[in-house]
């Protein structure tokens, strides 16, 4: 069921939001130079490595200036339409393709990228419990505290995630990450 409603919902969304996804595009060209898609490689299900899509919100080559993945209060890194993006969470919406791809899920733990927090294979038994779902553009670690957690207590939601999983609690999730969106609670402070 879970599978059959990412899939038909994500095919929705892109259908519906093509003109916000070409406007976002269009802007994006015009506040900096580089791609209108980030794209990263992220560690999913069973640890295989796949590439994530997001809307850049950054210069080109930030992960090579400054803190890399760090993300600092007021990051010089961050364009001007990026920490708009950033807040309202319209930078995620390309990861609709990732769910259409088979890679993503909307509920899941958020897919770490394959060197940090831990490498594969450096994860605890406990731990890499994380990775028998889908990855998710949301998840229960998101809607507790994101950005306001470490990584090691997001990976603890993210296992609890795993062994309460079921289509309500994902609807749950769902419903609760829309209203931190709309109050644009625990994002970063650019």
């Amino acid at each position: 069921m879970k599978k059959i409603f990412d899939y038909t919902l994500a095919l929705i969304s892109l259908i519906v939001l093509a003109p916000l996804f070409l406007l976002i595009a269009i802007l994006i060209k015009k506040d900096s130079k580089g791609p209108v898609f980030f794209k990263q490689k992220r560690v999913g299900l069973n640890q295989k490595i796949f590439e994530i899509y997001k809307f850049r919100t950054m210069v080109d080559g930030a992960i090579n200036i400054g803190k890399g993945l760090k993300i600092e209060k007021n990051d010089t890194r961050i364009t001007k339409l990026g920490k708009f993006l950033r807040k309202t969470s319209l930078d995620e919406l390309p990861q609709f393709i990732n769910i259409l791809r088979g890679e993503m899920s909307f509920v899941g733990p958020r897919p770490p990228v394959p060197y940090y927090p831990y490498k594969i294979g450096e994860y605890s038994r406990e731990k890499a419990k994380r990775f028998g779902v889908k990855p998710g553009i949301t998840g229960l670690a998101q809607v507790t505290g994101r950005n306001n957690l470490s990584w090691d207590e997001r990976i603890v939601y993210d296992v609890e995630y795993v062994k309460k999983q079921s289509f309500l609690f994902d609807i749950k999730i769902l419903i609760n990450t829309f209203l931190k969106v709309l109050k644009k609670e625990d994002v970063y402070n650019f």
